[in-house]
């Protein structure tokens, strides 16, 4: 894809009778940074210049519309598949155990969550992953719109992502998303205890030929699952948290529940109050060390 982005540029400066170092100079980069883009070397373009490329060679959001493409090959093999996976599926089936989906993310939400990724590198690329977000959730509207079935764990209600207003607007997303025909949402509560998916997300796509996939992901890892045998086995798995979950009456209800009355903020102690109580459970912890002085109890283990 960056090829071919480079060739759709390298055609339209032709067109327009311009050289790389002019193309350079109109949207603000070096010439050498416009040889790398045709030649699909170096960095790949940032949304910000694919725009203003765009803008200057009239390409008519060709050059912005393949961007996201573009910016896909940046991650592992496995990702860009699943990732194609989900563009082509007919049914999407996910449990989503510590945030929102992608799918049904507000971009308010969106982009509170990846600014906590600790290898994030600048506002720019930011944004850059905010929007490439954001355009997948269009199939959602589109003809070929896929069915879409969300169990969302209780701790993504609970947990407030960003401020009070980006947290109740996502949730009033999600009661949005349940009354369309093609989405369905449930919440698993706490009170189920245990359950299989416990170590992060789950998805499950059905494609257009029938074949099925999966795909579990957790803080620091995603692993795409292709072979028939396993991926039966995360189908089942997948099952049992739906018929676990609240029915989607109810979840609604919980949603409901949550965005009326958590995320208020009236009985949260503040930021300041919860420093003071942790440094004085810190000085608690600290004085009953103290008191134990230096004797150690020696470790005593079980006969056999």
């Amino acid at each position: 894809m960056a090829a071919l982005f480079g060739a759709r540029v390298r055609r339209l400066c032709t067109a327009a009778g311009l050289t790389q170092a002019e193309l350079g100079a109109r949207t603000h980069v070096v010439g050498t940074r416009i040889t790398q883009i045709e030649r699909a070397s170096g960095a790949k373009p940032t949304l910000e210049l694919a725009r203003a490329l765009d803008a200057v060679l009239g390409a008519d959001d060709l050059l912005v519309e393949l961007w996201p493409y573009v910016y896909r090959e940046a991650f592992p093999d496995w990702s860009r598949r699943f990732m194609e996976y989900s563009e082509r599926a007919e049914v999407i089936k996910q449990y989503a155990a510590h945030v929102v989906p992608g799918l049904l993310q507000t971009e308010d939400y969106a982009r509170a969550v990846l600014s906590l990724d600790a290898l994030l590198e600048s506002d720019e690329q930011l944004e850059e992953r905010v929007t490439a977000r954001m355009g997948r959730q269009r199939r959602l509207s589109s003809p070929a719109r896929p069915e879409l079935c969300v169990v969302l764990d209780e701790a993504v209600l609970r947990r407030p992502i960003g401020d009070h207003a980006v947290m109740r607007k996502q949730l009033a997303r999600l009661i949005d998303a349940a009354a369309e025909r093609h989405i369905t949402v449930q919440v698993l509560p706490f009170d189920q205890g245990g359950h299989e998916a416990m170590g992060g997300s789950l998805t499950v796509l059905t494609l257009p030929d029938g074949s099925e996939t999966a795909y579990t992901e957790g803080a620091d890892y995603g692993q795409l699952i292709e072979e028939t045998t396993d991926v039966g086995r995360y189908k089942v798995i997948y099952d049992r948290l739906r018929a676990a979950a609240l029915p989607p009456v109810m979840s609604l209800g919980m949603i409901r529940s949550a965005m009326e009355g958590n995320y208020r903020g009236a009985n949260l102690p503040s930021r300041s109050d919860r420093r003071r109580l942790a440094q004085e459970q810190l000085q608690q912890s600290g004085r009953r060390r103290l008191r134990g002085g230096g004797r150690r109890v020696p470790n005593r283990r079980a006969r056999p």
